[in-house]
């Protein structure tokens, strides 16, 4: 089929890391990926920049549901403006709140709404860590709860000698990851690594790596296979 109608085209993708460059190709051509910068006539994707979590949220949103337009039982559904707001800080009156909202909403980000009296703040324009980039992101793949993780379990998995770390419900998104094999989100983003740097900031670049596949073993879709029309998992 024809790229996306919102599809498009960076002229910067060359400054990501050369092993990503095709995540983001994809999810440009699909129109999932934004940009807030121009070059003259020049769409900036700026990969290399840290992504903010209102963005990662949009992206997510975005991504799955462009990947599973002809399957509405996978796609997350964007909240209307009723009812109360998940997070004191996105209100209706926030443009990304139908996103944020309706994450929060299905449950796949922590909030008062799934238990999680403590994360009444989404703050939306702070840099999103590599820990929430897989916690929020697991949940997508799997559409199961999240398995239970212990520090020593996730060191014998991924060998991560900084799991301790870790926050303990991001411990079992990232356990679970593991056992998407090579289509693990921390792989396919960060290749091999033996530490998380779980309060590090996630690139751009780094969040379209995890954003270019949903699935769980074997069970899953690319954006390029939505990019062919094969929108049945493979």
């Amino acid at each position: 089929p024809a790229p996306n109608s919102s599809s498009v085209a960076f002229s910067d993708v060359e400054k990501a890391p050369q092993e990503l460059r095709s995540y983001i190709n994809d999810l440009a051509q699909l129109g999932v990926l934004t940009s807030q910068t121009k070059s003259g006539d020049n769409a900036l994707f700026e990969p290399n920049k840290t992504i903010t979590r209102r963005t990662y949220a949009r992206w997510l949103v975005e991504a799955n549901n462009r990947i599973y337009r002809d399957r509405p039982a996978r796609q997350i559904r964007l909240a209307v403006e009723t009812g109360q707001s998940a997070f004191r800080d996105v209100t209706a009156k926030d443009a990304d709140f139908p996103v944020i909202q309706g994450l929060a909403e299905a449950g796949l980000i922590p909030s008062p709404l799934s238990g999680n009296s403590g994360a009444n703040l989404f703050r939306p324009d702070a840099p999103l860590t590599r820990e929430d980039l897989i916690l929020w992101k697991i949940p997508v793949d799997t559409r199961q709860p999240l398995p239970t993780a212990t520090i020593e379990s996730v060191k014998q998995t991924w060998g991560f000698q900084d799991a301790n770390r870790i926050d303990p419900t991001a411990l079992r998104a990232v356990y679970a990851d593991f056992q998407n094999g090579d289509q693990a989100n921390i792989r396919r983003a960060f290749g091999f690594t033996t530490i998380f740097q779980p309060k590090r900031s996630v690139t751009r670049a780094e969040a379209a790596a995890v954003l270019w596949y949903f699935g769980f073993q074997g069970d899953g879709i690319s954006a390029q296979q939505a990019l062919k029309g094969e929108t049945k998992p493979q």
